[in-house]
């Protein structure tokens, strides 16, 4: 989010235009969960029976866990915690350490440890979310087919997939085109849904009764361990709320918030509750209660609507991916991937393409394994309900850190909380051999991938900085060996802010001479989502043409080092492109057995660093400027 949207508050036409885009990208997720959530409850794996009590409590815990959980952990707490505007559990990890590094000795180097770690994991666990989300709801949508006829049966999972396949190669189109109309869509999909829930309860008010919290005290007493497993299905309804937190730096907590209670939650309350009041007149609907709200001529087209509102939650989530891969790679857990911008106006329009196929073939071949939204439910819950209870860890820490409550305050709700996300998460773990596993194994894949890459890149900053040589002491040396001086501008890309690269060594070895102009540019990327302009180029002369150039860049921001250079020119630097030469380190990683990381993930970061986009490409370098020197380095 821009500077202009932190700092004042929408309003008006701009206000409304905020919501509207709120219900097409934020609510996605949430709003297609009636498809599924109140059917996994009486007819998935731990379903209990329809009677009129089991009714009444299952729709008491729905409405108590969207109260507490969405509307105020997240909607009036989580939102709160904000890193210059923008959220998502990457935005938080990187808010609490850097608070960490200030404060080191206040928190111990093993607590940061474990809040870096948890927050890791946490962000895993959503590129799995990814990945069930266009599955489960997709495969709700169509499956709605089933309930006006037999005939579709055998072509759930074929018409499934064929849509999941056009989604995915039209993301490289991006989100510009065709986001205007997702808010339109989701608006009309919210109304519709909450129109089938009222009629169906003012022909059963009594389902009413379910608002009372004592009917879900009572579905527990009756129904014990067996009730406390039907959570795994009541979470089904609170999935897409990490959504919210990650999505507020594209639209702002006040839009997202008034969308919420405005819309959102009163028309999933209505759809939530119809089901209910259906139940209850007929148990025999468990099967399918969603769809069978509608009257038979409103069936197919509901079933397009209810098609049309998961594409548009899953092209969210997808979206959501993309950034949270940038956000990696601009924090130092991913290595440079290719990043195509859909967008001249949205800096948040992403494409990466390999990450869109990924997702697409992992995507496919959970719907050709699971084969139905009730088999994929159990791979759901585990990766929802383990996000929900490190966000609350985290938050922790942002209310004694950074809101400075008094530990009992923050202790007391943070139990309270944790009593609701570790009920839910326990309930899912029973279903880890159902398919839990795999949002899991997922997660432990990426959380691999992440810290090597992480504590590779640590190794390697440490090698460089060992052969590396002080500015002072290579300014002594060249004023007094006076090389050859050639006409034009040499830059040298270099991780280290300090000394001298090796890559300029190795130059002026071989080479014999410099240019007239020498520059030391690092970029870095700050744990802030966005630099002030006026704050991004810092440049001062070492001496004897030498200049050190410093960019700083926020984890929401692309890298453009011919901008850098364009505005290093009030600095005193003379900057034309056809006199410039870049000069870039090509290192070819040699692993060795000595400490530091294992020799296996040594291996891995030397395989992930071959094949991380090339720093000509991801700086936006001409090619024909730069000249790249190999070295070997060891590990």
């Amino acid at each position: 989010m821009s500077d202009a949207h932190q700092h004042s508050a929408p309003h008006g036409r701009y206000l409304a235009f905020l919501v509207l885009g709120a219900l097409g990208v934020v609510y996605g997720d949430l709003g297609t969960s009636p498809l599924y959530a109140v059917r996994e409850c009486f007819h998935g794996a731990h379903r209990v029976a329809a009677t009129p009590a089991n009714v009444l409590g299952i729709l008491s815990l729905i409405f108590w866990a969207l109260i507490i959980t969405i509307s105020f952990k997240y909607l009036l707490l989580v939102m709160r915690a904000d890193n210059r505007g923008e959220g998502g559990i990457l935005a938080l990890m990187a808010l609490l350490g850097k608070r960490g590094e200030k404060g080191a000795e206040h928190r111990g180097r093993r607590t940061q440890f474990v809040l870096v770690s948890l927050g890791l994991f946490g962000a895993a666990l959503l590129y799995g979310d990814g990945i069930i989300t266009p599955a489960i709801s997709v495969l709700s949508a169509v499956e709605g087919l089933n309930v006006a006829t037999s005939v579709f049966n055998a072509y759930v999972v074929p018409i499934t997939i064929v849509i999941l396949i056009l989604l995915f190669y039209f993301q490289k189109r991006g989100t510009a085109d065709v986001g205007a109309v997702f808010g339109p869509v989701m608006m009309l999909w919210f109304a519709t849904i909450g129109l089938l829930g009222m009629m169906e309860i003012v022909g059963n008010p009594a389902i009413l009764a379910a608002l009372n919290p004592y009917q879900a005290v009572r579905f527990f007493l009756v129904n014990r361990v067996h009730g406390f497993l039907v959570l795994g299905a009541v979470v089904l309804a609170l999935t897409g709320a990490e959504a919210l937190y990650a999505d507020m730096g594209h639209f702002g907590p006040r839009p997202i918030r008034l969308a919420w209670f405005v819309l959102v939650l009163p028309s999933l309350l209505l759809n939530y509750f119809g089901q209910g009041a259906l139940l209850l007149r007929d148990p025999a609907a468990a099967e399918n209660p969603f769809f069978r709200l509608a009257p038979p001529w409103a069936l197919y087209p509901l079933v397009g609507l209810a098609t049309v509102a998961a594409v548009i939650a899953s092209q969210a989530v997808i979206s959501g991916a993309f950034s949270l891969t940038r956000q990696a790679v601009q924090l130092g857990y991913s290595p440079r991937v290719e990043v195509d911008h859909t967008s001249e106006r949205e800096i948040g329009q992403i494409y990466i393409p390999g990450i869109n196929w990924v997702l697409m073939l992992a995507t496919i071949a959970l719907v050709l394994g699971f084969r139905s939204s009730t088999n994929l439910a159990a791979a759901y819950g585990v990766a929802v309900t383990t996000t929900m209870a490190i966000t609350t860890v985290l938050l922790y820490f942002v209310e004694r850190e950074l809101w400075h409550w008094k530990r009992p305050s923050a202790l007391l709700l943070t139990a309270f909380l944790l009593l609701i996300d570790l009920s839910f998460w326990g309930a899912n773990m029973v279903k880890v051999e159902q398919g839990g596993w795999f949002p899991l194994a997922a997660a432990a894949v990426v959380f691999t991938l992440m810290s090597t890459w992480k504590k590779g890149r640590s190794l390697l900053a440490n090698t460089f900085g060992m052969r590396g040589l002080p500015v002072d002491i290579f300014i002594r040396d060249i004023a007094g060996s006076h090389p050859v001086r050639v006409p034009g501008m040499a830059v040298f890309m270099t991780r280290n802010t300090d000394g001298v690269p090796p890559v300029l060594l190795h130059h002026l070895k071989h080479n014999k001479v410099l240019h007239q102009q020498v520059v030391l540019l690092s970029v870095l990327t700050e744990e802030i989502p966005v630099v002030p302009r006026e704050e991004r180029v810092r440049v001062s002369a070492a001496g004897e043409g030498v200049f050190r150039v410093v960019a700083r860049y926020g984890f929401m921001e692309d890298p453009n080092i011919l901008a850098v250079l364009t505005e290093a020119q009030h600095e005193g630097l003379q900057f034309k492109l056809g006199a410039t030469t870049f000069y870039l380190g090509r290192e070819t990683l040699l692993t060795t057995k000595r400490p530091g990381m294992a020799y296996w993930r040594k291996k891995l970061f030397a395989f992930m660093s071959k094949n991380a986009r090339s720093a000509t490409s991801y700086f936006r370098i001409p090619p024909n400027r730069v000249v790249e020197l190999g070295a070997h380095i060891e590990l």
